[in-house]
């Protein structure tokens, strides 16, 4: 595992490299200087989970043969592309939620001299993806088939985030439209699609997959994204932030989150008052008394039921 995650790094300076010399941009010295920068805070500094997956996916979809050296590039090509994708969602995300730290260092939007250049650079980052794909894949029979699953993927995690964004609107912070299908359906297309099914359909198309005859993978790793975003909403709660990597603002940023939508279906009267009074508020005594209303719920016990259950 530590050689691919080697190799995979290998594969990243490679692209970079690719990218500071795009023929299709006349570079200065400091746009060259600007966009190295950029990449490396943004781009790899994630435990890379998504990326390597398709490495992994694809060696199974090989039962055990060796792969060539060109299949190992290019499955950690497609690996950068999703890691691009992420980068390029969280560089708007953590601007969008006003977020501080992101990976155990500041948003990149937060660093001195970025600012709302911040915005551009998301942009960048999605662009660059299609370079990537351009470059290594455009003679390859499932190219256009790579294209079309990039796009549909960004569209629906893109359509997630709106349906989170308008559902926790400032001026309309209304709990009772809360509940957990409203969570499922944002938390699907926000985060399922490409952070579980995007490395594996990858890894298909690679092995000269049709993706229409796998419907069923494709519902089992969209529940397994909904299991790991309940988790990620638990941990943004009760989670170190040096631990977590970033400071949990979901209880400030009125989130849909698991935890508020199981305390609803639980608050007595008294409790839902308190809810309502505390959520989406920054003060920390407001969120001090929202978490400690879900440890009298006993949420954590529910997080842990759910957790074993999802395992068996």
């Amino acid at each position: 595992m530590a050689d691919m995650k080697s190799t995979f790094l290998d594969v990243y300076s490679t692209l970079k490299t690719d990218l500071l010399h795009d023929p299709a941009f006349e570079f200065t010295h400091e746009s060259r200087q600007w966009l190295e920068r950029m990449l490396d805070y943004n781009v790899p500094g994630g435990k890379l989970n998504r990326g390597l997956s398709v490495v992994d996916s694809y060696k199974l979809l090989k039962q055990g043969q060796d792969l060539t050296q060109e299949e190992v590039f290019l499955s950690c090509a497609l690996g950068w592309c999703i890691e691009w994708l992420q980068a390029y969602f969280l560089v708007l995300d953590d601007i969008m939620d006003n977020s501080v730290t992101r990976r155990s260092q500041p948003c990149w939007f937060r660093k001195p001299q970025v600012g709302m250049i911040a915005i551009n650079d998301g942009i960048l980052l999605r662009n660059h993806i299609h370079r990537i794909l351009k470059k290594h894949f455009r003679g390859k029979p499932y190219y256009v088939d790579l294209v079309d699953l990039f796009n549909e993927v960004e569209f629906q995690t893109a359509s997630g985030q709106m349906i989170d964004l308008i559902t926790t609107f400032d001026g309309e912070k209304d709990l009772s439209k809360y509940s957990l299908q409203i969570h499922r359906r944002i938390v699907q297309y926000k985060t399922a699609y490409y952070s579980f099914y995007l490395p594996v359909a990858c890894a298909l198309l690679m092995a000269g997959e049709n993706l229409e005859n796998h419907a069923d993978v494709k519902n089992v790793l969209v529940d397994m994204g909904i299991y790991f975003q309940v988790q990620d909403d638990y941990l943004d709660c009760f989670a170190d932030p040096e631990t977590l990597g970033k400071i949990g603002t979901d209880i400030e940023d009125f989130k849909c989150s698991w935890l508020v939508v199981k305390a609803l279906e639980r608050c007595s009267e008294k409790q839902t008052k308190i809810l309502y009074e505390n959520y989406g508020k920054s003060e920390p005594s407001n969120v001090a008394k929202v978490k400690a209303l879900y440890k009298e719920l006993d949420l954590e016990r529910s997080w842990n039921m759910r957790r074993k259950a999802m395992r068996n």
